[in-house]
């Protein structure tokens, strides 16, 4: 089976309910299982989500009850958290992340499974596309491929730049995908350190090492683990006037230096969807995995300028969205 044998695009606009979908059952209250990183009130994306099952008709307080884990600052609690969530028998569980994804498949190999992560098939979460087998379907991202293209963007927004530090999650990152980061930097006459963390309590220090270093510019490596931690990453950044690349666009309008990624508020929407797929009978099978096609880039002018760092108009030029 071919790599990318079915791709369904990902935006933000309305989708219209399949058809073959079946209605919620009248007087039926509904379980939803959710593990996600960041906390329910720290998610960028969980507005649109709960919007979504909304507009599918699943109201939380009606017919609708939800069990939340954020695992954002309890790595080593994935596990304990998927199995709260099947022993509470939820009918769906909504989750990102691979190694929340493997945890929850250890626990359950029926309870169905949307998900967002790097690369569904790639990763083994799945073995077709098209028809998910399995328990599992969602949404892949390509996030490995798109660290490469946030690493050039990263240096074309920093002239001059000579070392550069990536901050990267031993528990998520492939030794394989950092090599070929570091080589694409070799190639710019670019030394490339590598600042590895395991939980967010050392996130802190691994900027302060980068910044003592000599770097002069941080690619944040993708992770399920920074965007429950992008505050905390946002401030050490910038007091260490370090030019930082995030994963989501929403980051770069909360405050970081730019990002290049898909809008994590339009793929939480998308997990919403198939949700609601489920809910109405939908088999796993029957949902096919979606492949993010929309990837945007924000740069934030504000953080720029505080930062001392002057971007060229020729990157600005390309941006979708330019914060001044």
């Amino acid at each position: 089976m071919r790599r990318r044998e079915v791709i369904t695009l990902v935006a933000g606009a309305t989708v219209t309910w399949p058809f073959a979908a079946r209605a919620q059952q009248a007087g039926r209250t509904y379980r939803l299982g959710v593990l996600f990183p960041p906390t329910r009130a720290d998610s960028p994306g969980h507005i649109g989500f709960f919007d979504e099952l909304r507009r599918g008709g699943f109201i939380e307080g009606q017919n609708l009850t939800v069990e939340y884990r954020a695992y954002g600052q309890h790595v080593d609690l994935i596990t304990q958290y998927a199995t709260e969530l099947v022993t509470a028998r939820v009918d769906v569980i909504a989750t990102a992340g691979d190694e929340a994804v493997r945890a929850i498949q250890q626990v359950t190999k029926t309870t169905p499974i949307v998900a967002i992560v790097s690369d569904m098939l790639g990763s083994g979460l799945v073995t077709s596309l098209a028809r998910p087998d399995g328990n599992t379907t969602g949404v892949s991202i390509l996030a490995f491929e798109s660290d490469g293209k946030r690493q050039d963007i990263l240096i074309e927004a920093v002239p001059g730049l000579r070392l550069m530090a990536a901050l990267t999650d031993v528990n998520f990152t492939k030794s394989a995908n950092l090599e070929a980061l570091q080589e694409a930097a070799r190639a710019h006459n670019i030394e490339f350190a590598i600042h590895r963390v395991a939980k967010g309590e050392e996130i802190a220090t691994a900027i302060d090492k980068a910044q003592a270093a000599g770097a002069t510019a941080l690619n944040l490596v993708s992770s399920p683990l920074f965007p429950a931690h992008r505050h905390l990453i946002m401030q050490g950044t910038a007091a260490a006037r370090l030019p930082t690349i995030y994963e989501w666009p929403e980051t770069a309008e909360e405050g970081g230096f730019a990002a290049y990624g898909p809008r994590l508020s339009a793929l939480m929407e998308a997990v919403a969807r198939k949700v609601v797929q489920v809910f109405k009978g939908s088999k796993i099978a029957d949902i096919p995995v979606e492949q993010a096609s929309k990837f945007e880039l924000v740069i934030n002018l504000k953080t720029a300028n505080a930062m001392g760092v002057t971007v060229p108009e020729s990157l600005l030029a390309r941006a979708d969205k330019v914060i001044e």
